[in-house]
Formats: structure tokens, C-alpha cells, sequence
């Protein structure tokens, strides 16, 4: 669940109601333009008052691969521990629409990212933009016992070009053509029935 065109106040009751309506739901949620240094405590906050939420996703993580510190990471996994959330934390790196990474340092700000994020998430450089496969692939390379999300360009058509990540994030992918906040029922399917798949023992090595 994400907030386009609203902000986060007024998106905590439609997530609190829609815990209500879907209390066995696996959901996760993303606060737009917020870093886990605030949404911890208010992850945690809900979550005393009876509203559970598995996951949160931060566009940006605060990951510097440029720098030996990362106060900025630093403080936010601090938020996340001392919080009462139980959640995973997926962290954008690397990520769109977020402080250019050059190809050089996708690496190191991989590695990074996987100290302090359950699940390391990035991105092509667009929303609906497949992201490059080079790029993907040094991601794992860094990562190979670290959760491993992507956030654009995910479609039933190229998924199984994916394969070595974790977790798709997708919806522009499966949208209705030139519509940016419907899904296509028929490609949901499809993609579910791909994704299947390639979580099977049986297509691994295919």
C-alpha cells in the first residue's frame, strides 16, 4: 500500500481499516518521502494499537557508498530497534527518483545496504522501467545470503528474466494501459502464475 497524492496522516486510517477488512492479509506499506527514522515509531505506534503490518518499504534506505560512517542508516536501524515494530524492513538502494549511484558502486552500496535492511530493495531508474540486468545481477553478486527485492519495470513477460531476486514489488507492470493507479486483473494472474514458477524446485535451473 502506498500514499500517491496523500499524505501520511491521512493514509494511516485506510491502512488501519484495511487490516480490518483483510486480518489474515501479508501487508506492507510504503510512506512516500519518508525514511525508516520516522516510520518506525509510527509503525510501531499502530502496531500497539492493534494494527499489524509486515513490511515497511523506504524509497531510500540512507545507504552511502561513498563514506566508512553511515550515520544516516545508523540512526534509522536504531529506530527500528527500538521501536515496538516486528516488520521487515525493505530499504531502497540504489534506487529511482533517489540520489544517483554510480555502476561502480552498486556493489559496495549493496553490501552495505545488507547490514542494515532485512531486504535490500532497488530499482531501474524509472518507475515502469525494467531495470538493467548487469545491475541486477551485481546486486546478487554482493548479496548471496541477503533477501534481494526489485521495484520497476517487472512485467509476466521479462519476470523470469529476474529470477535471481527475492521479491518482486511491481505495479505499473501489471497496470491497465495508460492507467496509473488501476491493475490488470489478467496480468496479475499471469505474473502470480510466473512468479509460481520460478519459486518451484523444478524451475530453478531452467
Amino acid at each position: 500500500m502506498i500514499n500517491h497524492d496523500f499524505d501520511v496522516d491521512q493514509f494511516i486510517p485506510i491502512i488501519c481499516e484495511t487490516r480490518v477488512l483483510y486480518p489474515s492479509f501479508w501487508i506492507g506499506v510504503n510512506f512516500l518521502g519518508v525514511t525508516g527514522l520516522d516510520a518506525f515509531p509510527i509503525l510501531s505506534a499502530m502496531s500497539d494499537a492493534g494494527t499489524r503490518i509486515d513490511a515497511y518499504w523506504a524509497d531510500d534506505a540512507r545507504i552511502n557508498e561513498r563514506s566508512i560512517f553511515q550515520e544516516e542508516a545508523e540512526a534509522i536501524r536504531n529506530s527500528y530497534a527500538e521501536s515496538n515494530w516486528a516488520g521487515l524492513y525493505f530499504g531502497g538502494t540504489a534506487f529511482k527518483k533517489q540520489r544517483p549511484v554510480s555502476e561502480k558502486d552498486f556493489a559496495t552500496a549493496a553490501e552495505i545496504a545488507g547490514n542494515y535492511t532485512d531486504v535490500v530493495t532497488t530499482s531501474g531508474i524509472a518507475t515502469g522501467t525494467a531495470a538493467d540486468l548487469q545491475k541486477i545481477t551485481t546486486f546478487r553478486a554482493a548479496l548471496p545470503d541477503t533477501p534481494l527485492a526489485l521495484a520497476s519495470g517487472i512485467t509476466p513477460e521479462n519476470a523470469r528474466k529476474y529470477r535471481m531476486v527475492d521479491c518482486f514489488m511491481v505495479a505499473t507492470g501489471i497496470n491497465i494501459e495508460h492507467d496509473f493507479y488501476q491493475i490488470d486483473s489478467k496480468k496479475l494472474k499471469q505474473l502470480v502464475a510466473v512468479s509460481k514458477r520460478l519459486g518451484s524446485d523444478n524451475d530453478k535451473n531452467q
